[in-house]
């Protein structure tokens, strides 16, 4: 069985985050990068899967700058067979669209039984990859599972809901999604890291995928203007004297919240 992962470099969600105002995109070396977490508890399920399947290759799919493969190596050292890297300076500022198309290439590009995402980066928040992709490859999609289960051409898992939970069952090849109520990774011990500077590292450009990122033919997002977050103002403050009742409700009028 083929197990694709996608998986990416962000920005520490501990570091401080800045847009670059020129281009709109986020300044990547303002801070930290790291593997997503939730990227990490997506490989986590494959490579605890992996033990309880037949032969399983597990390949980790990503898309990002060149300097991304040091971060992404740290897949490997986890349990990852092989890394594919998407790293193509065209590529910067992509949006989900174009992004979706790249990645579909790569895993079509690569072979797949199983897709195993995240359901929302930590970065881009956009929440809809696994759905574009698996629309893209033309497979079921079964999202925003808190338990999964891989048996020999099926995938099911449990959704939970506002009013409760619903197993969904899809036939393999297919995409899933999953939360963060997945176990948190291991961490790389030292044979892992060892064998991980011997298992192979793909990297792809978009040309190699057969896509020019500047061809007009399908629906791009263009940013028109960037611009930076007003300062929070200060509040109102109201100190209660035995009349802080009737001050609350007379700001809560005056400004139409109530």
């Amino acid at each position: 069985m083929k197990i694709i992962v996608l998986m990416k470099e962000v920005p520490d969600t501990y570091g401080e985050r800045k847009l670059n105002l020129e281009t709109g995109l986020a300044e990547r070396g303002e801070s930290e990068t790291v593997l997503d977490e939730i990227g990490e508890r997506a490989l986590e399920l494959a490579v605890a899967q992996a033990g309880q399947i037949d032969d399983v290759e597990i390949t980790v799919v990503s898309m990002g700058p060149t300097t991304a493969t040091a971060t992404l190596r740290k897949a490997l050292a986890m349990g990852a067979d092989r890394l594919v890297h998407i790293a193509d300076e065209k590529l910067a500022g992509a949006d989900l669209g174009l992004t979706a198309e790249i990645l579909s290439a790569a895993i079509r590009r690569a072979g797949f039984d199983l897709i195993i995402a995240g359901n929302v980066s930590t970065d881009g928040l956009g929440g809809v990859m696994p759905a574009m992709i698996a629309e893209l490859l033309g497979v079921p999609h079964a999202s925003t599972l808190s338990s999964v289960d891989i048996s020999d051409g099926r995938v099911s898992g449990i959704r939970e809901t506002d009013s409760g939970s619903m197993r969904v069952t899809a036939e393999l090849p297919a995409v899933i999604s999953i939360t963060d109520r997945f176990p948190a990774a291991r961490f790389p011990n030292f044979k892992g890291i060892m064998a991980a500077k011997k298992k192979p590292v793909e990297t792809l450009t978009a040309a190699d995928l057969g896509i020019d990122p500047e061809a007009l033919d399908t629906p791009r997002s263009i940013m028109l203007a960037v611009s930076q977050r007003p300062p929070r103002a200060a509040g109102t403050k109201i100190v209660d004297e035995g009349d802080g009742g009737e001050k609350l409700a007379e700001f809560l009028v005056q400004n139409r919240l109530a």
